[in-house]
């Protein structure tokens, strides 16, 4: 007997832009001759899931991500750049400052719900996902985009990430 598909309700916060904690360099850097291929032009979702963390009660895991990603930006700050085309279709990260798209949501699904569909590939990653318009295009937009979907079960992070090597 099959199983029906599991059905549930992801609640999005707005989508925002987390900058660096600081000032970072402004500069261009290039990318490798690899990333300049047509065919490797896209994005790529990653999806991450950890289980509720007891000691983590009183925290608000949205606030703590959105935090550290903002302190890890000013080490990491290509990341809260833009993808540039040049001369030639030479891409180029020019490293603005401008930060990493952000969205907060909340899921009524638990790890145990979910089941074996945890493994790739991961059946409900469009009905988790948020599709920010314009994140499929990699120039001029947001290098990262990152979900972080709670519940009081587990934590799910979905990253959209361009396909380029620094």
């Amino acid at each position: 007997m099959a199983s029906s598909p599991l059905i549930f309700t992801v609640r999005r916060f707005q989508p925002e832009l987390v900058l660096p904690a600081s000032s970072t360099p402004r500069e261009v850097k290039l990318l490798s001759d690899i990333d300049d291929q047509q065919g490797l032009r896209f994005n790529i979702p990653f999806i991450f899931i950890y289980r509720h963390e007891p000691s983590m009660e009183e925290k608000d895991p949205v606030k703590v991500l959105r935090n550290a990603l903002s302190q890890t930006l000013v080490h990491y700050y290509p990341f809260a750049g833009r993808i540039k085309e040049g001369v030639g279709r030479k891409l180029m990260v020019d490293c603005t400052g401008e930060g990493v798209m952000f969205i907060g949501a909340e899921a009524d699904v638990t790890l145990d719900q979910l089941g074996d569909s945890l493994h790739p590939p991961f059946s409900y990653l469009q009905e988790l996902l948020y599709d920010v318009t314009g994140s499929e295009l990699i120039i001029d937009r947001p290098i990262r985009l990152i979900q972080v979907s709670i519940n009081k079960y587990c934590i799910s992070i979905i990253m959209i990430t361009a396909h380029i090597f620094f």
